[in-house]
């Protein structure tokens, strides 16, 4: 497929997924969430690829919905729920993808965007990015999993304020409510996402995958049930080669070379 708002690239095992929508600090419309969807077929399809990167081209990583394109559903109720339904779609697709996903968040994440960077595994922030909902001052509500997925990870009352404020947040501030992973300057964004993804990339696949299911679904069961299932699924890692090459290696006294298939 040919992108005309997105960039795929792919280096060492790392796939990077730029949003390239500059002038509109890369806001998200229709086919921007086909093109996102279509490249995620392709990583999710190359073995090489075992670690994701998304971040936008510009002063943005991402604005949110394209305002334009939402303002079209204005009188068409099930025109917005089919746009919703999309991203959404996606949205989850991303949370559930079977190879981690980082987001570089490079400038402003806002709206749709922080709802982005909430289905993404990791999240390291430029020191000058800005953070928010924003959605309240628009007479709008978080319609991509926002209201759901932001306080499960900085808690309900936090995530209230946001969502009912508008206010925007600075990335320091982001990264001390635990929204962020990581501050780091501006100019060493780059660097330390793709030491952090070539780092993933070094481990075995099928156990990175586990955890991240583990992590995932554990969150929507209660204690016992969790425990029940990483017990199940650690028992089923033991019949993988990743597991057979990281014991070997162990003996060996070297590097692990997971075969991650």
């Amino acid at each position: 497929m040919t992108y005309s708002r997105i960039i795929l690239e792919k280096s060492e095992g790392v796939a990077r997924i730029t949003l390239n929508r500059p002038d509109v600090m890369n806001s998200l419309d229709m086919d921007m969430l086909k093109e996102i969807d279509s490249a995620l077929t392709d990583i999710e399809g190359d073995s090489s690829l075992r670690a994701v990167v998304i971040t936008g081209k510009g002063k943005a990583f991402c604005a949110g919905a394209d305002l334009k394109q939402i303002g079209s559903f204005a009188t068409s109720p099930q025109g917005m729920l089919g746009f919703l339904r999309i991203i959404h779609g996606l949205y989850n697709r991303i949370e559930a993808f079977p190879k981690p996903v980082i987001a570089a968040i490079n400038g402003m994440a806002l709206a749709g965007g922080l709802e982005l960077t909430l289905t993404c595994d990791i999240v390291y922030a430029a020191a000058d990015a800005k953070i928010g909902d924003q959605h309240a001052n628009f007479g709008l509500v978080a319609g991509a999993g926002g209201s759901q997925r932001l306080p499960r990870i900085i808690g309900m009352r936090r995530a209230k304020e946001l969502l009912y404020t508008g206010d925007w947040i600075s990335a320091q501030e982001a990264e001390r409510i635990g929204l962020v992973n990581k501050v780091v300057p501006a100019d060493k964004l780059d660097a330390e996402v793709m030491a952090l993804a070539k780092k993933l990339v070094g481990h075995s696949p099928m156990a990175t995958r586990t955890v991240k299911t583990l992590v995932n679904r554990g969150m929507q069961m209660e204690l016992p049930d969790g425990l029940e299932l990483e017990m199940n699924m650690g028992a089923l890692l033991f019949t993988t080669e990743d597991l057979q090459e990281g014991l070997k290696a162990f003996q060996e006294r070297r590097k692990p070379n997971f075969p991650g298939r």
